[in-house]
């Protein structure tokens, strides 16, 4: 079960306010179930045969292709529900640019109840374009009361408004009858434009209007005053914002150059260079590298590497420059990066230990000179290639939490057929991740890949896989940093995923039960 809509009460035709976002892959096909079921209330949602009012299933892209979906509902077996259908709707939110919180109260709303007052709840409706109504919001319904004040809610744009501040709203207030059959108050017509703008002039103030009665009394003025109590804009910015604001991506690479990964003129070697096939080291580099190439505009990329003896001492070294220039370790492109690693391979000692922790400091304290920037304008994401289980653990959670306040991403690819279990623990998927003195890690940062997994995938699912987690780390940083893209006013921001559409099961047409 991914999630489920409120309860509409007495109701053959319900429509419901809920919202499902769902994170949509074209590339993949997903499929999808809805269930309507009749309940007696909130607290007793059952889910036996004799509640059950039908069911549909379609797949995601079948939603977000056609936009809006209107399907009967089927019993078991395949049998149709009567006549009973639902409707669907998808809207692409992964350009949402932000969300409200509004907050109304009202005035002096007409009594519909003879024994008490009116039970009001309000009702916010987004205009389309093809002027149906769309339900964004119901509020909570406030017992015995003509001044109301509801609670205050939050909505993003995209649902609000399409994120077209001039698009129509309509706001409907109804007294609340426990058998469904709610009297009708009055309603005002506005758009979020008008909106902000009435709420910055102190006159955020609609008369609530009945028709009818407008119709028929020359006195009438309002049913009431519904009054736009507060206002609250938040910006969310994507990864997309960030980077169309100029944020640039570097890459980096640290090689494993252990022994464990054998001699390289040998054919079985992990280091190998087979003119006609490449080794899995390549197969890794070139796959991650060419997707971030594209987010760096001098195409320059550092590339390290670890546990070798190098010249012209042939000591051991951990975060030496592949290219032997300890002055600039950078390449030119990810060819650079290429014919770096194949030319320094016979002048190279594969040695050892397996000590991870001395690369991931070295581009921490780049990352940290981008942090002081005070701008969101460099983050790094580090690619280590290595075949077996790092021996300096400890040192590599120290380093993996203290780069977690950074501007950084690390992804560690483990080649070769080692036992890579222990590697699971640098990837906080399992819980959060703690350096040795149990400092725990400001984010997950880490994501870790056996490349056994993916030796026969294509290139692009190799590198979908490894980079899936880093839009959001990228988003995630910069919010907690609250620092928006360099184009951009400061604004409150928050994390957001990308190509996220939003589900909606706008209603359910029933010819029989109470869903």
């Amino acid at each position: 079960q991914v999630d489920r809509t409120e309860v509409v009460r007495s109701s053959l035709h319900p429509v419901f306010s809920k919202v499902f976002t769902l994170d949509y892959y074209f590339e993949e096909v997903q499929k999808l179930r809805f269930e309507v079921y009749d309940t007696p209330g909130p607290s007793n949602l059952g889910y036996q045969d004799d509640d059950f009012l039908g069911g549909m299933e379609c797949t995601l892209g079948q939603i977000v292709a056609q936009k809006k979906m209107t399907r009967a509902l089927l019993l078991k077996f395949g049998r149709n529900a009567g006549k009973s259908t639902i409707t669907v709707v998808a809207e692409d939110i992964s350009g949402n640019n932000g969300y409200v919180e509004l907050s109304f109260r009202a005035r002096k709303l007409d009594d519909k109840d003879v024994f008490s007052k009116s039970d009001p709840f309000l009702e916010l409706y987004r205009v389309n374009d093809d002027q149906s109504e769309q339900l964004v919001h119901r509020t909570e319904v406030v017992k015995n009361n003509l001044s109301p004040v509801w609670e205050p809610f939050k909505v993003s744009l995209s649902s609000l408004c399409s994120c077209e501040e001039t698009r129509p709203l309509k706001c409907l207030v109804w007294d609340y009858d426990s058998r469904g059959k709610h009297d009708f108050i009055g309603e005002f017509s506005t758009t979020f434009e008008e909106m902000q703008k009435a709420f910055g002039e102190d006159q955020a103030q609609w008369d609530c209007v009945n028709a009818k009665y407008r119709q028929r009394r020359r006195s009438y003025k309002n049913s009431g005053v519904v009054i736009l109590a507060d206002l609250k804009s938040y910006r969310v910015y994507s990864f997309l914002d960030y980077i169309m604001g100029g944020c640039q991506i570097h890459f980096t690479v640290a090689i494993d150059f252990t022994a464990s990964n054998g001699d390289p003129r040998n054919s079985c070697s992990l280091h190998y260079i087979n003119p006609f096939q490449p080794n899995e080291y390549l197969q890794a580099l070139v796959a991650v590298g060419e997707i971030c190439q594209d987010y760096d505009s001098d195409k320059r990329f550092s590339a390290l590497g670890f546990g070798a003896r190098i010249p012209p001492k042939y000591e051991v070294s951990h975060d030496f420059a592949i290219n032997f220039n300890p002055e600039d370790d950078e390449c030119e492109g990810i060819q650079g990066v290429v014919e770096a690693y194949q030319n320094c391979l016979p002048r190279l000692q594969l040695y050892g230990p397996t000590n991870v922790a001395p690369v991931i400091s070295k581009v921490a304290r780049v990352a940290a000179a981008a942090e002081r920037s005070g701008e969101a304008s460099h983050y790094h994401i580090l690619l280590v290639l290595t075949d077996g289980v790092v021996t300096d653990m400890a040192d590599t959670r120290e380093a993996i939490v203290r780069a977690s306040y950074l501007p950084m991403s690390i992804i560690i690819v483990g080649v070769g057929n080692a036992d890579f279990t222990d590697m699971q623990t640098l990837d906080g998927d399992e819980g959060v991740l703690r350096s040795p003195r149990g400092e725990p890690a400001l984010r997950d940062i880490v994501q870790f890949v056996p490349f056994r997994e993916l030796k026969s995938a294509s290139p692009e699912a190799l590198a979908k896989c490894v980079l899936a987690e880093v839009p959001r780390q990228v988003v995630e940083y910069y919010s907690y940093k609250e620092l928006p893209p360099r184009d951009t006013p400061a604004r409150d921001t928050g994390s957001e995923g990308a190509g996220q559409p939003e589900l909606r099961p706008v209603s359910v047409s029933s010819a029989h039960g109470v869903p």
